[in-house]
């Protein structure tokens, strides 16, 4: 079997993605996801003018020496937008071994560990009193793991807080949007939002907060230690990770579960958390971290180190995306839980799945490959659109992390 041609795919069906499609000479087909949120078009041009012509006349099989290539044979390594490419390929090569084999690719990846992948949804309001309501809603849903966010009393804007409960997506068309920032307000409501869910909830759901690398290592230890009564399943993203190290500090003074590494790219982002215990769970995503050849062997270093997995899974990856991660988290002992947030009717038509939710769990389905497809025809209603993430800004002005 051999590649015979590859074309990255441009659409915009509820919000802007990059697919590749990538064919071969018996006339199967693998589908990648090649989408960077806000810089989609970055990714396409690396695939379309570098990656592509070399991948031409390979064997598809050979996904490991592929993989290699694009990563070792390039002197300008890591960053998201090579590591989006490569991962693009290298689930459209997955996909193409299991649609070749007649399996799906979980068997490729050594079976089944579980039975389903549990997942979260992202539970959110302009207050807590809204937000309590929006958490009912996906318990009654069958969800056992809720991220919950709240809007902040004299904070215009909130991350996490969206105008379409179900459908929270950032991005927006235009130039990048300027929201502001309190840390000091942050730190004094985010307590009184757990105190109150679990006063309504009890103990058996599981809760997780993102902070969303608002704070610094110090703010964060305050943070954590301030939600250890409430016992989340995670505090995810407290802190920037350039500065690996920083998390020693977080880690001195709290108990709360820590996770991390969505805007990570490769295994040396991170070495650090992992080897020294710093994180409780790897928060990786299979496109941007260079595909399911790559995660497997962050996940095997971290399950070393007692580090669980929880990929990455917003609305700003495609469903090709999200299936991937599902074959990856159903097959790896160390799975921790997914992230799971609702595509829009237009994604899901124009990329129909075979994974399915049922009683809190995701399963990627037994079919061939990947369980994902792409209707082009569809797709071509949709056309790219501009959009951003938005910047954030201190109440005083000064730049800071969005």
């Amino acid at each position: 079997m051999k590649i015979t041609d590859a074309k990255v795919l441009i659409s915009s069906p509820g919000r802007n993605f990059v697919t590749l499609k990538v064919y071969t000479d018996d006339g199967i087909y693998g589908l990648g996801d090649a989408t960077l949120n806000g810089r989609e078009l970055a990714v396409a041009a690396y695939l379309s003018e570098h990656l592509v012509p070399c991948l031409i006349g390979r064997d598809p099989f050979q996904s490991e020496d592929i993989w290699q290539y694009f990563y070792r044979g390039a002197y300008w390594r890591r960053g998201p937008v090579t590591m989006a490419a490569i991962g693009a390929i290298d689930i459209a090569l997955w996909d193409i071994k299991g649609k070749a084999l007649n399996t799906p690719v979980y068997n490729l990846l050594g079976g089944k560990s579980r039975t389903g992948v549990m997942v979260y949804g992202h539970a959110n309001g302009r207050d807590i009193e809204e937000t309590i309501d929006e958490v009912g809603k996906y318990a009654a849903m069958g969800y056992r793991a809720i991220r919950a966010q709240s809007g902040i009393p004299g904070i215009p804007s909130t991350y996490g807080v969206a105008k379409d409960k179900l459908y929270y997506e950032p991005a927006e068309k235009g130039l990048p949007p300027e929201n502001l920032w309190s840390t000091e307000k942050y730190l004094l409501y985010v307590p009184k939002l757990f105190e109150s869910l679990r006063l309504k909830f009890g103990d058996d759901v599981h809760l997780l907060h993102d902070a969303h690398h608002r704070l610094t290592p110090i703010e964060a230890a305050r943070l954590g230690k301030s939600l250890e009564p409430y016992h989340l399943f995670w505090l995810e993203d407290a802190v920037t990770a350039e500065l690996q190290e920083g998390f020693r500090i977080v880690r001195q003074h709290t108990t709360t579960p820590l996770a991390l590494g969505e805007v990570f790219n490769t295994i040396w982002d991170a070495k650090t958390v992992i080897t020294e215990q710093l994180i409780d769970y790897i928060r990786m995503a299979t496109v941007h971290s260079g595909g399911i050849t790559h995660l497997k062997k962050v996940a095997s270093l971290a399950e070393i180190y007692h580090v669980l997995t929880g990929c990455h899974g917003a609305t700003d990856l495609s469903p090709v995306s999200l299936a991937a991660a599902l074959h990856f988290d159903i097959s790896v002992n160390n799975f921790g839980i997914q992230e799971y947030m609702l595509h829009t009717k237009q994604t899901d038509e124009v990329f129909p799945h075979t994974y399915s939710f049922s009683d809190g769990y995701l399963h990627p389905g037994d079919g061939p490959g990947l369980g994902v497809d792409y209707d082009e025809k569809l797709a071509s209603k949709f056309p790219y659109e501009r959009a951003y993430l938005p910047v954030n800004r201190k109440l005083d002005g000064t730049m800071y992390n969005w």
